[in-house]
């Protein structure tokens, strides 16, 4: 439709003007015009540019676009991103956002300041969440707003307040608990766990290892991609090449009707790839005796394990899939009984010292009255 200028002005004041029966204005921001509808009264459409410039003129300018994004469109441009780039985990992260969701979901981002993002750190405080859980979710937001901001969706990001978290990771799985635990997983988990004990691989990592990854020749397992960016080779020997074996022999998947399929997938639930198993994964740990327990201990298990067993700490990260000696370092290996041993033969060591002096008797001394 053929533009009806009614109102001009010079490029730095903007313009009104109409398009058929509505009024609209236009105005430039560092070299960029914006158009808006401003409804169909040229006197309002004077006020909304008079107010436009106005917060241009004080750097206080927003746009149209940026005044109308909510957190949720954020957090979907996040997840659209993130799936594009072939990013790992992507349902565990979709998960850990719910609670963002359902506190900021249909706010403005513009609204969002330092207070609110700490209101609802409290809120969860209260709900007895973890300091690590919380973290995970604002840190899931500043990368939402990180990303809009990179777009250009976003003029301005909001500082967001963390909580601190306790870096060391203690969480270790004895032999008895282990076999405790597996005890009580359904069958589908119990070989995705014994990898898990023996590899120290990462959930995410285990839960999408296919047969194309797998030399059962070469007696190898590959993984190209991992969340350090670096492929590694996991050797197959012992009880781990005896798994793979067991898997392979699962690998057929009958159907209702009598059909048979090949599944892609080394660990799988009745053909379907494993995603989430949280819920089954507290029930077993409970059921075993051993509550609070994760899956991902099992890593730290491993880990401690290859270097009491003498692995040197290059080979065990290589293995594991530690980029990074203080990483690795982090995990905490030594235990409490690995403490409360090393005391106890470092006191028996010294307790076979010799004294270094030697005691020499008194002269007995006898005393008469005179």
């Amino acid at each position: 439709m053929k533009e009806n200028t009614k109102t001009k002005g010079v490029r730095g004041q903007g313009r009104v003007f109409k398009r058929g029966k509505k009024w609209w204005i236009g105005y430039y921001v560092r070299g960029r015009e914006f158009r808006e509808t401003a409804g169909y009264k040229e006197a309002d459409a004077k006020r909304l540019l008079k107010a436009r410039l106005g917060k241009i003129h004080s750097g206080q300018f927003l746009g149209p676009q940026e005044e109308r994004i909510t957190i949720n469109e954020l957090l979907d441009n996040l997840i659209i991103h993130l799936k594009t780039k072939g990013a790992k985990s992507i349902p565990a992260f979709i998960s850990g956002l719910k609670p963002i969701r359902e506190f900021f979901g249909f706010d403005r981002a513009v609204d969002i300041t330092p207070d609110r993002i700490n209101n609802y750190i409290q809120a969860r405080l209260n709900a007895g969440k973890a300091n690590a859980t919380i973290n995970r979710g604002v840190t899931g937001l500043r990368q939402a707003f990180n990303l809009a901001k990179k777009e250009e969706l976003l003029n301005r990001i909001p500082y967001f307040p963390t909580l601190k978290e306790e870096n060391a990771r203690k969480g270790f799985f004895e032999k008895d608990q282990f076999e405790g635990v597996v005890e009580h997983l359904p069958d589908y988990l119990k070989d995705l766990t014994r990898f898990g004990y023996f590899s120290g691989w990462r959930k995410a990592e285990i839960t999408s290892l296919t047969w194309g990854s797998v030399d059962r020749i070469a007696t190898e397992v590959w993984i190209y991609t991992s969340k350090n960016g670096r492929g590694r080779v996991l050797p197959l020997e012992g009880e781990l090449q005896d798994l793979i074996e067991r898997r392979w022999q699962a690998r057929e998947v009958s159907l209702k009707n009598g059909q048979t399929f090949i599944c892609p997938h080394v660990f799988h639930r009745n053909g379907k790839k494993i995603e989430r198993f949280d819920k089954t994964w507290i029930k077993a740990c409970r059921g075993a005796g051993y509550p609070g327990k994760i899956f991902h201990d099992l890593r730290r298990t491993a880990a401690r394990n290859m270097i009491r067993a003498g692995v040197s700490q290059s080979v065990a990260m290589e293995i594991t899939g530690h980029r990074t000696i203080s990483m690795f370092l982090r995990y905490n290996i030594t235990s409490e009984d690995d403490k409360r041993k090393a005391l106890i033969a470092t006191q028996d060591h010294v307790k076979s010292f010799p004294s270094g002096k030697t005691v020499i008797p008194l002269p007995s001394v006898s005393f008469s009255n005179k």
